[in-house]
Formats: C-alpha cells, sequence, structure tokens
C-alpha cells in the first residue's frame, strides 16, 4: 500500500486536477454540462491548475473570475445550475483528494472548495435575477 503525501506543488495540483476532471467528464450529470460548455479541455486544465496552486500556495498564477465564469455557465445551461450539482462537484473533489493525497494542504483544498462552492452557486443564483 503506498502512503500518501500531502499536495506540496504544481505537479501534486496538475494530479489533482486531471484526475478529477477525468471523472467529472465521465459523471453522468456532470459530464454533459463540463463537456458541452468546455472546448479546450488541455487549456481548461492549466487554467485550474493556475486556479488551484493560487488557491493553495498564494503564487499568483490565475487571473480570472470565477464568479463571473460560472455566471456565464449558467446562462448558457438556461439557469438550470443547482446547488445539487455543486454537491456532486464537491463529493467528487473531495473523493479524488481522499484517493491522492492527506495532510494539512489536502484539508485546505477541501475547506476553500466547499467555501466557494457555496459562494459561487449564491452568485450564481443573484445574477439570474438581473
Amino acid at each position: 500500500m503506498q502512503t500518501k503525501t500531502d499536495i506540496k506543488n504544481r505537479e501534486d495540483v496538475s494530479l489533482l486536477i486531471n484526475t478529477f476532471y477525468k471523472k467529472i467528464r465521465k459523471d453522468e450529470v456532470l459530464g454533459p454540462i463540463f463537456n458541452s460548455i468546455i472546448e479546450d479541455w488541455d487549456a481548461h486544465l492549466i487554467l485550474l491548475t493556475d486556479f488551484w496552486e493560487t488557491q493553495l500556495f498564494l503564487k499568483r498564477k490565475y487571473y480570472g473570475n470565477p464568479m463571473t465564469a460560472h455566471q456565464e455557465v449558467d446562462d448558457k445551461m438556461n439557469h438550470t445550475i443547482t446547488s445539487e450539482h455543486f454537491g456532486l462537484w464537491l463529493n467528487l473533489w473531495f473523493a479524488t483528494i481522499d484517493e491522492l493525497f492527506e495532510g494539512e494542504t489536502a484539508w485546505v483544498a477541501k475547506n476553500r472548495a466547499q467555501k466557494m462552492s457555496t459562494m459561487l452557486f449564491m452568485h450564481m443564483y443573484q445574477h439570474r435575477t438581473k
């Protein structure tokens, strides 16, 4: 049995992102959403690696706006994204982290994702009324 280590660097973040989004793309509920929106998966995975490297290690590599991005996705999906979608995403995120890593940074990755998912859904929902 291989012992797990913590998320330590960009390579670990990239492993997490690539493993996680392979699961997302195959998921029967989330896959159709992501696969219909994302046109260039290679570029998107790099962007997400930048985002999570920024989140976990405070190395400013991501300069986008996740709130706007999620509002645009919800618009494209005719406002059908629900809190359940975020819950499914979060469950897969936690499972992938647990499969690959353990430690303080792994815990931070879970904690940040949980807080972000709530915030992103709330802002997305509020955007619908504008």
